[in-house]
């Protein structure tokens, strides 16, 4: 037999399996002291609906000791064991973990430091008795042998369509067809979740047509493929609007789901006593619109990062003799070739709409209101995604969901220590640029405290630029740049607080948009949502991100002060994601089972 013992990776192997085992025996044990010993003073605990019911981190060994003394008994943690081989990097040891719990199965990541936990996750990934059809479990698909009863898979198919919202209620209605609201239906069509999806526009996919046509997604094919069907290998690294929305609505086509198009949610109201929703809606089918009344059990708002469009008002709109549109009304600069557009925003959609203006022969100003984080779209994909989202990525074996898993594991407490040196090396790789828009008069910044793009998405969802080039319009002056914020408006422009006087034809508003929790007060009522709270954000108390710490996404994908009421959505790859999640706290609910949440998130801020 060969000896492997005075291999360093065996002694990292030894001291991983040393934790886990002493973990797992203080489980069984009901041990909460040993348990806790086991973390070092300074912790992360982040778990995904595993122990909690919910999506929480925990910090410190006084809130560990909590949390398990809260979920031992009822969650009975067994099986912990090492997935693979273990590494070791600057004194610290990492380990993926597999686990159950009394309902489920799960995988976990953890950092020793001096043989202590600093950081570990823990993950549900199936309930037990309720796993997915898939691989073995894959449905026939067919009836052999001769039944003159036979209903085919159209058939089924089509009767369900039919009946279901009308002669049948589903156990969950999302309002939102987006890449959120499909993946989190196709996530619960698999585990036998009744679904309906509910959107405004006709079509799956309408949301990213009607943009204007110069959109194209800033983040890289392998950050987001959907659930079940990656995109195919010849897929763009940038995928154009249009054709996202093709794939979105032969993705709805595929996985089944059933999505009703031209559908407008118009109220909702929660029966306490029953536990269900009173969903009113209208729907057209094609012979005009019908309300229809939805009594699900779950209600799950997927619409994106944000809410209603944040329209901003100045005084003297109302004089203006152009054309006054909020960039999601935008639908491009088709039509003034040669006359003057005026773009109030220095955000990503200010940037593209002043990019395809001047690519369009338009005389286009940029209005900087206020400082904006820029980075070049290939040094974010080399430094900040290319190690996890990538060809490269691929080709050393982490797929998709390893990816995600890797990204989870980092608490939101320290995740910008980890972001920030990618972010300084940009500073020094991308200098000449940088110093370029100094010269030009734009203001950068790299986040509140130097962290870069992701952070101030996760705490804001505002103030950034992925560059793929119209900053350098902007740097070489091709795209002017005013500073300041907006006076009022004229007969012919707009004029701003220092006096500059803009011409133009049109005045895009890139102003972004208000919290999504705007737009959903408009159905569930201002109380209701007041006592939700706002979501989004992480408490950071950074700009647009006001204390206190939550330490993970306010109100998303998990449970709220409103009893059977959630939000889904973020990115394409946090749909993706977290919608895994989401649907199995919605299926563990449809089940009766024991879903008793820790640590439940208070509510702050509507805004």
């Amino acid at each position: 037999m060969t000896q492997t013992l005075d291999r360093p990776g065996s002694e990292v192997a030894d001291r991983v399996e040393a934790w886990v085992s002493a973990f797992q025996d203080a489980l069984t044990a009901r041990d909460v002291s040993a348990a806790t010993s086991l973390f070092a003073d300074e912790c992360y605990w982040r778990d995904l609906v595993s122990f909690t019911w919910n999506i929480a981190t925990v910090e410190g060994t006084d809130e560990v000791a909590d949390l398990l003394g809260s979920v031992l008994d009822r969650i009975d943690p067994t099986n912990f064991a090492v997935d693979g081989e273990p590494t070791s990097a600057d004194g610290v040891d990492e380990a993926w973990l597999t686990f159950e719990t009394a309902v489920g199965r799960g995988t976990g990541h953890v950092r020793l430091k001096g043989g202590k936990a600093w950081t570990l996750l823990t993950t549900l990934d199936e309930l037990k008795g309720y796993e997915e059809n898939k691989r073995e479990r894959r449905p026939f698909g067919t009836e052999h042998g001769a039944n003159p009863a036979r209903v085919t898979w159209k058939e089924s198919r089509e009767q369900e369509a039919e009946e279901l919202g009308y002669d049948r209620q589903p156990e969950v209605v999302i309002i939102g067809g987006g890449q959120g609201g499909i993946a989190l239906a196709a996530r619960l069509r698999q585990l036998g979740v009744p679904a309906i999806v509910i959107e405004r526009n006709e079509r799956p996919g309408d949301s990213w047509r009607k943009r204007y046509k110069s959109l194209a997604l800033h983040d890289p094919v392998w950050y987001d493929h959907l659930p079940y069907i990656p995109f195919p290998e010849n897929w763009p690294v940038f995928a154009p609007k249009d054709k996202l929305g093709d794939w979105l609505e032969m993705y709805t086509r595929v996985m089944e789901i059933n999505y009703w198009g031209s559908t407008s949610a118009q109220s909702a109201e929660f029966d306490e006593a029953e536990g269900r929703w009173t969903v009113k809606v209208t729907r057209d089918r094609g012979n005009g619109p019908e309300e229809v009344v939805l009594r699900p059990r779950q209600l799950v708002f997927a619409m994106g990062v944000s809410g209603k469009p944040n329209k901003v008002e100045f005084p003297g709109m109302d004089t203006f003799r152009g054309t006054i549109q909020h960039s999601s009304e935008h639908s491009g600069p088709q039509g003034y070739e040669g006359k003057k557009i005026v773009v109030i925003g220095s955000n990503n959609s200010a940037f593209d709409i002043c990019g395809a203006a001047w690519e369009a022969g338009a005389d286009v100003t940029m209005v900087q209101r206020s400082s904006t984080h820029i980075i070049k779209s290939d040094t974010l994909m080399e430094l900040g995604l290319g190690s996890l989202y990538s060809e490269e990525a691929v080709a050393n074996g982490i797929d998709t969901r390893t990816a995600d898993l890797v990204f989870a594991s980092l608490p939101y407490r320290i995740m910008a220590d980890f972001q920030r040196p990618a972010y300084d090396e940009a500073k020094v790789r991308d200098k000449e640029f940088y110093d370029q828009l100094r010269e030009a008069g734009f203001d950068l910044d790299f986040g509140d405290d130097e962290s870069g793009l992701f952070m101030k998405y996760l705490r804001r969802g505002s103030g950034y630029y992925i560059d793929v080039g119209a900053a350098q319009l902007v740097a070489e002056g091709k795209v002017k740049l005013a500073k300041g914020q907006v006076k009022e408006f004229t007969a012919d422009g707009v004029t701003l607080e220092d006096g500059t006087h803009l011409e133009a034809d049109l005045v895009v508003l890139a102003t972004g948009y208000r919290s999504m929790i705007t737009s959903v007060a408009d159905i569930i009522g201002e109380e209701m949502a007041t006592r939700v709270g706002k979501v989004w954000g992480l408490g950071s108390d950074t700009t647009k991100d006001p204390g206190p710490w939550e330490g993970e996404q306010r109100n998303m994908w998990k449970p709220t002060q409103q009893p059977n009421l959630w939000f889904h959505g973020g990115n394409l790859h946090q749909s993706r994601h977290y919608s895994l999640y989401l649907a199995l706290q919605l299926k563990a609910r449809q089940e009766g089972l024991d879903t008793t949440v820790y640590k439940l998130q208070p509510s702050h801020h509507q805004e």
